[in-house]
């Protein structure tokens, strides 16, 4: 998956450079996230709650814990103690 990574920012980089993204709508303004648009009005309220306190929904942190273990999993090579 690194490698698939690297090639698609070295894409990116590649047309950054011959100025491809310069004409996109909305260029030099802030971008507005609205990736929540299908949670509740309520859930919304309360997870931008949380996030202005510093705190993460219980989701995000749930994927970064299943980030860490996965990384962790991929460091251990005798097939027996990944089991």
């Amino acid at each position: 998956m690194k490698l698939l990574d690297a090639l698609v920012e070295q894409r990116i980089n590649e047309a950054a450079s011959r100025g491809e993204f310069k004409d996109l709508p909305g260029a030099g303004h802030p971008l507005e996230f609205d990736d929540d648009l299908l949670v509740s009005e309520e859930v919304r309220v309360a997870n931008r709650i949380l996030k202005n306190a510093g705190f993460v929904p219980p989701a995000v942190e749930q994927l970064r814990a299943l980030r860490g273990l996965q990384d962790e999993l991929d460091k251990v090579t005798d097939p027996a103690a990944r089991c």
